[in-house]
């Protein structure tokens, strides 16, 4: 059963050891947990649904209260202190294209808007509902799962967006491929979704991000239906993908996705190499990037995140040998971990693997074997339930993400930490602040930094610390060149931003956009251009 209130499935549980709260106590001070509110006081506060019966429409207060919000601080904090706020007036479960079509049109009449959901793992405020006189209707996409294709020759297949990514890695496992896409929140993330937000998964260098594996598909908008046919390139003018990634349900909703599948296989592997210091390991990073090297995956953490990741991982003999030994090489306080993995036929594999730590000999990196990158994938899709196991001593974390060119990369690290740091600061707490780089590039790479703070009693409180840190780290992107987004979207926390990135005429053409397809502006009102669309 997946947890209403916190991250993934109730029977996970991510415990944190003696040595882990020994650490962020020393860091920040020892946590006090709060009583989280129960789902059935949470479903108390629902009122009435302001939706005619409908055939297709749940309007229990059980559903609604599940399809409020999203996994961003700010919904963590309504959910488990109880303070819910505006929830969908009822939730649909399509099972076809056909009933989305009815849904919508629906929607257009009774003068209804709608927000889309696949599996409610947004951290940027897509899911959260606008107050407003206008009814909200919740469309559940996840229904609409099978693959309904396979393209052997072109290597292309077609799902039903609301698949869930292990769901539609194991269908096409069962023909010998795979989409290779494996964000963070893969279990519980869907195809629509991944598309809807520009989705990045963790071994993007091989397979590529999301836009370079949506080929087309179906879109229903209130205007009407859209098919994006499938090409392997085309000069006819705008591309109509490039309308559909990224729109977050502001046009419309993607019920069918065609993508660009690639054979299974047949070798992979996770190596880590260690360096002593942050200047060597981004030389080295930059180094293998411009290479292009067939790499599936590079992956860099800075000397907190290596430190951190180390001690939260238990096995403190171990560790502690692994550290006596990288101090003789060299890689002792301040030394950043960097995970290199490979996917593909094995000899060229290989290869592409030998030639990648040659090359990060040659920036003194110290390669420590293959046990640490088996042991980061078998964890790649658990780390992220460090979240509930914090939560419950009384801790909070957070994320920001960003893309810079190779120039701005440390800056903006630097920048990104001290802009928690002060944001706290000024409530009196401290912040424990680490990154990563996730994504490379040869023009740059993806900045990831996580906070990790101690949870506030009140709510009020805890949303002010939020929007301290979250507006610093905002300003903190804009005024080092970075995206406001490299994976995550916008929706309504990253939306304040966005308007320095696109620029006013920019702004204006999305407008335009959004008019065309949502005339009445009826769709995820709120979110990606708060002032757009028609009445709310």
């Amino acid at each position: 059963m997946q947890r209403w209130n916190g991250w993934g499935d109730e029977s996970i549980v991510y415990a944190l050891g003696v040595e882990a709260l020994a650490f962020l106590g020393e860091r920040l001070g020892p946590g006090t947990a709060i009583a989280d509110a129960s789902f059935e006081e949470a479903c108390a506060q629902v009122p009435a649904s302001r939706l005619a019966p409908h055939p297709l429409i749940d309007t229990t207060p059980a559903a609604r209260v599940r399809h409020a919000l999203g996994q961003s601080l700010p919904d963590w904090f309504k959910l488990r202190h109880g303070r819910i706020g505006a929830v969908p007036d009822g939730v649909a479960f399509p099972d076809s294209t056909l009933q989305v079509r009815q849904l919508l049109d629906y929607a257009r009449q009774a003068c209804v808007a709608v927000i889309a959901h696949g599996g409610g793992t947004s951290v940027a405020g897509h899911l959260t509902v606008a107050p407003g006189p206008r009814p909200v209707l919740s469309i559940n996409l996840t229904h609409l799962c099978a693959l309904g294709h396979l393209d052997r020759e072109a290597q292309l297949a077609t799902f039903g967006a609301g698949v869930y990514g292990p769901d539609l890695e194991a269908q096409l496992r069962a023909q010998g491929y795979t989409l290779g896409h494996y964000p963070q929140s893969f279990e519980y993330s869907t195809l629509g979704g991944w598309i809807a937000t520009r989705s990045s998964g963790q071994q993007s260098l091989r397979y590529g991000r999301i836009e370079q594996l949506f080929a087309g598909g179906v879109l229903e908008t209130p205007a009407g239906t859209l098919t994006i046919p499938t090409f392997p390139a085309s000069a006819a003018g705008i591309d109509l993908r490039e309308m559909v990634l990224g729109s977050e349900g502001r046009i419309g909703i993607v019920t069918q996705a065609t993508v660009r599948i690639s054979p299974l296989p047949p070798f992979e592997a996770f190596h880590a190499v260690f360096f002593a210091g942050w200047g060597e390991a981004q030389a080295a990073v930059r180094a293998l990037a411009q290479a292009k090297l067939p790499l599936s995956l590079l992956r860099l953490s800075n000397g907190a995140e290596t430190q951190t990741m180390l001690t939260l991982a238990g096995h403190k003999k171990l560790v502690g040998l692994l550290e006596r030994y990288l101090s003789l090489r060299g890689c002792g306080e301040g030394k950043c971990m960097l995970m290199v993995g490979v996917s593909g036929d094995e000899k060229p594999a290989r290869a592409a693997l030998r030639g990648a730590l040659a090359l990060a000999r040659r920036h003194k990196g110290v390669h420590v074997g293959r046990p640490m990158g088996d042991k980061w994938k078998q964890g790649r899709f658990r780390n992220v339930y460090l979240r509930n196991g914090a939560w419950e001593h009384g801790y909070v974390i957070d994320t920001v993400e960003t893309a810079v060119d190779w120039p701005r990369v440390a800056p903006m690290m630097a920048a990104l930490e001290q802009a928690g740091r002060t944001a706290l600061a000024a409530h009196g707490e401290q912040v424990h602040a680490y990154t990563h780089l996730s994504h490379l590039y040869p023009q740059g790479a993806s900045v990831y930094t996580t906070y990790v703070y101690r949870l506030a009693p009140t709510f009020e409180d805890n949303m002010a610390r939020w929007r301290s840190l979250k507006d610093a780290a905002g300003a903190a992107i804009v005024a080092n060149g970075g995206t406001i987004s490299h994976q995550h979207g916008v929706g309504t926390d990253h939306a304040p931003w966005l308007m320095a990135e696109k620029g006013e005429l920019g702004i204006d053409a999305m407008r335009a956009l959004l008019r065309q397809f949502d005339p009445q502006g009826m769709m995820n009102p709120g979110k990606l251009l708060p002032d757009a669309g028609g009445p709310s």
